[in-house]
């Protein structure tokens, strides 16, 4: 598939992912660590030929789920998968209307394969979350991927904050919403019973730099899928990684430092600021506040990003 959203922009970098027991070796030093938890997200994960031989070696040691977009899923891989312990699987349908799903993957009938692929997962009693990345492509008929989880038997939706990587940043003026536009999508949605709905807004948010960590197909640790392109904080093949974790900028970004903090969060529940990625992003600066917050956006236009990640992206 060609995604317009695709963050990773598969196929364009030429260098080296990490060999199959360079992966294994990496899952050994998790689980001596006590790590708990492994996340496995593309691209697609399944494009890989040995993946499912790095899901065996989990070996259930750790808990797994995996982002996909559910094609390759066929009912003999789905009842392996639930052989190997997978947790949960996330599929993204960039919308839940055929004819804009096929349009955005530039694939036609990967809607159809999509659904069939949910169909065997849910068959083989694996759990299922749809993901939606909120866009103008989408955001008119939100409400269809509620509605099409409630069909399906799915008991979560995520509906995700559109992100300024890999093509999605090259295609942004034919994706992006304004702030407003995205508020009142997300606010008219209905939930059906047995469905729970899961937003990437929230200022308070403790994902990035703390409570996971990433790294990247060639063995980067890059603290959160989304920082991706803007920081590196070692190669997990010359610095362990968990050394990696107290590299200055990854403590930066643990210390909660922000210039300016959602009032109805930070009363409550303390705050992390948001997502650093978008911050960043569109501030240049750390510290800046998540524009994508309705209290600490200051005015930014969404629809609108800053010269120098267009520069970055020619």
């Amino acid at each position: 598939m060609d995604c317009m959203l695709c963050y990773a922009d598969c196929g364009s970098s030429k260098r080296p992912e990490l060999t199959t027991e360079q992966w294994k070796g990496f899952i050994d030093q998790l689980v001596a660590e006590d790590f708990l938890h492994i996340f496995f997200e593309g691209g697609e994960p399944f494009h890989r030929a040995d993946f499912e031989e790095i899901l065996a070696h989990c070996n259930r040691r750790l808990y797994v789920a995996i982002r996909t977009h559910g094609t390759l899923i066929d009912a003999a891989r789905a009842e392996r998968l639930k052989t190997f312990g997978v947790g949960r699987l996330y599929v993204d349908l960039f919308a839940a209307i055929p004819e804009i799903q096929d349009e955005l993957t530039g694939t036609p009938g990967s809607f159809d394969a999509a659904i069939n692929g949910i169909r065997n997962a849910l068959a083989a009693g694996l759990k299922v979350t749809i993901l939606g990345i909120l866009s103008r492509k989408n955001y008119q008929h939100l409400q269809r991927y509620l509605d099409l989880a409630a069909e399906l038997s799915c008991d979560q939706v995520g509906i995700l904050r559109l992100y300024p990587l890999g093509r999605a940043k090259r295609n942004w003026a034919e994706l992006s919403l304004s702030l407003d536009e995205m508020m009142s999508a997300l606010h008219s949605l209905k939930v059906p019973p047995g469905v729970q709905l899961m937003q990437s807004w929230h200022p308070r948010d403790g994902n990035c730099c703390w409570q996971n960590a990433a790294v990247s197909p060639h063995g980067d640790s890059i603290g959160c899928p989304y920082l991706r392109e803007y920081v590196n904080y070692g190669n997990i093949l010359e610095t362990p990684f968990v050394e990696t974790w107290n590299h200055p900028l990854y403590r930066e970004l643990r210390s909660n430092a922000v210039e300016k903090a959602c009032p109805e969060c930070s009363a409550t529940q303390g705050t992390f600021g948001g997502c650093r990625a978008t911050a960043y992003a569109f501030h240049g600066r750390w510290s800046a506040p998540d524009p994508y917050c309705v209290h600490t956006n200051e005015g930014v236009d969404l629809r609108a990003l800053p010269e120098r990640l267009l520069r970055e992206s020619e």
